[in-house]
């Protein structure tokens, strides 16, 4: 893992996957990982070639300002784009910061990817930017991203009403979940043992 003292844009190298800066060169590849994901929870379906590329150009505005860090989730095996993963909402202040809008195609659901992705993005945050705070973020019917979130040991802080609008229109609660720096010795050690695998947890 890198040890600058920045939060991004950086790689993050793990055993499996290789979180890179996203770019244009990801483009095909995140279109193709896309079709293969399920979008349902959330609001900005990257479920068209404009949407993938509005989301990269987007996402470098948003780095310049030191506001986002996206990344491609890149499996080490053959270089194939699986997914992407983001720093969100960066208060670089008060070392404050969100992970979210991750998502994977759905024949990585249930293997060590989304673990081992955590594991870097959490290291990378408390030990080498030295966060005081991560914040999570999903929908408040997504049991599915609620179960992995509190299988990290992040805290459940409440529910936000009406936090976003989704592609239908209609409001969207969440569930706000974290973890603090003073947490985050005691969680590694089960997060490393869930990277590590077998390969049927996530």
């Amino acid at each position: 893992m890198s040890q600058t003292n920045r939060l991004g844009p950086l790689v993050l190298e793990g055993r499996t996957v290789r979180l890179e800066p996203l770019r244009e060169r990801h483009a095909a590849g995140l279109i193709e990982a896309a079709k293969h994901t399920d979008w349902t929870w959330f609001l900005t379906p990257l479920d068209s070639e404009e949407k993938v590329g509005a989301k990269i150009e987007d996402g470098l505005k948003k780095e310049a300002k030191d506001e986002e860090y996206a990344f491609a989730v890149v499996d080490r095996r053959d270089g194939r784009v699986i997914g992407s993963t983001s720093y969100l909402r960066v208060v670089s202040g008060h070392r404050r910061v969100e992970i979210g809008s991750t998502w994977y195609a759905k024949e990585f659901w249930g293997t060590t990817v989304n673990p081992e992705c955590k594991l870097l993005l959490l290291t990378h945050a408390f030990e080498d930017w030295k966060a005081v705070r991560v914040e999570l973020v999903t929908d408040t019917n997504n049991v599915h991203s609620q179960r992995a979130i509190a299988k990290l040991g992040a805290t459940l802080e409440g529910k936000l009403r009406n936090y976003g609008i989704r592609p239908n229109g209609r409001p969207r609660d969440v569930c706000l979940y974290s973890i603090v720096d003073g947490e985050w010795a005691a969680l590694k050690p089960a997060l490393e043992s869930r990277s590590r695998g077998p390969g049927t947890v996530n």
